[in-house]
């Protein structure tokens, strides 16, 4: 039997805001639940979205909440040489490729062929040109890859016809999102996962590339977003409105509310987990690992 070793990543775009604290509650309450190991990881992989002093509010806002890491917390830009092995790893392998496309570019192709705009067409997989690489992109499988939600049940997705080979490396030099991930749960250990259900339809990517690099697949569980008035997934891209740290119980229990519980009194926090976890394990029961 392994440990169960679970994860919440926010990334330093903004300040934790409603959605990132139910995922954060979600988790811990699920590490909890399964007497395992809980980790804060920071993925502050693009400094060009960071938001000055971002890191030390979420941070300030957990700690206050006793929502501790049970490792020192991880930071994504400690690990860039990781990512880079990683590459030559796969380019070793000639599982990815160079990309010369931009955006401009790969409009025009997607409207040729009549491609969805998510769907990378193709130009550079096979090209014998010499002209300058871009992005360095995943080369993905005409296959079904599925899985198992906790919450959302069966998914499954044809990378080729739905998304195409994606970038792992983009073109202002900086990691994508789904090649860092996939390194630091393998690194970390991470063996469950809980976050958002924006993040779904990703999974399914970072499946392929474990599969590739020889990485186990963690068991996922993807929450409900928090929407805002508008009927839009809270984000700080759309400058979702920060968690108040006076106010920051009543926040906790809109958390636990929006996970599909009724309130009870969080003024004692260690009473307050302990209850929820107790909870939680009644609703969602315990994953075999």
């Amino acid at each position: 039997m392994n440990q169960y070793v679970g994860r919440f990543a926010p990334s330093p775009t903004g300040e934790l805001h409603a959605g990132s604290l139910a995922c954060a509650l979600a988790s811990f309450l699920d590490a909890r639940a399964h007497n395992g190991i809980w980790l804060i990881r920071i993925e502050n992989i693009d400094p060009l979205r960071e938001k000055p002093g971002a890191i030390e509010h979420q941070l300030e806002l957990l700690e206050r909440l006793e929502m501790h890491s049970d490792r020192p917390i991880f930071y994504q830009s400690e690990r860039l040489d990781a990512y880079q092995k990683t590459l030559k790893k796969l380019v070793q392998q000639k599982l990815v490729y160079g990309c010369s496309c931009s955006r401009k570019s790969i409009k025009e192709q997607q409207q040729l062929l009549g491609l969805p705009s998510n769907v990378y067409p193709g130009t550079c997989r096979n090209r014998t040109d010499n002209r300058a690489i871009r992005a360095w992109r995943f080369k993905v499988k005409n296959e079904t890859i599925s899985f198992q939600d906790r919450i959302c049940g069966y998914f499954e997705q044809n990378l080729e016809k739905e998304v195409g080979d994606f970038v792992l490396k983009r073109a202002d030099g900086f990691w994508a999102y789904q090649l860092a991930v996939v390194c630091d749960d393998a690194f970390q250990g991470v063996n469950h996962i809980v976050r958002g259900q924006d993040l779904l339809d990703n999974t399914p990517r970072q499946i392929a590339l474990q599969q590739s690099l020889g990485f186990s697949t963690p068991s996922y569980m993807h929450i409900p977003l928090v929407l805002g008035e508008d009927g839009n997934k809270l984000s700080k891209q759309n400058n979702a409105k920060p968690i108040n740290p006076t106010e920051i119980e009543q926040a906790l229990l809109s958390a636990w509310n929006h996970l599909g519980f009724n309130s009870f009194p969080c003024d004692d926090l260690t009473q307050f987990y302990q209850r929820a976890t107790l909870l939680w394990k009644e609703k969602y029961g315990l994953q075999i690992i």
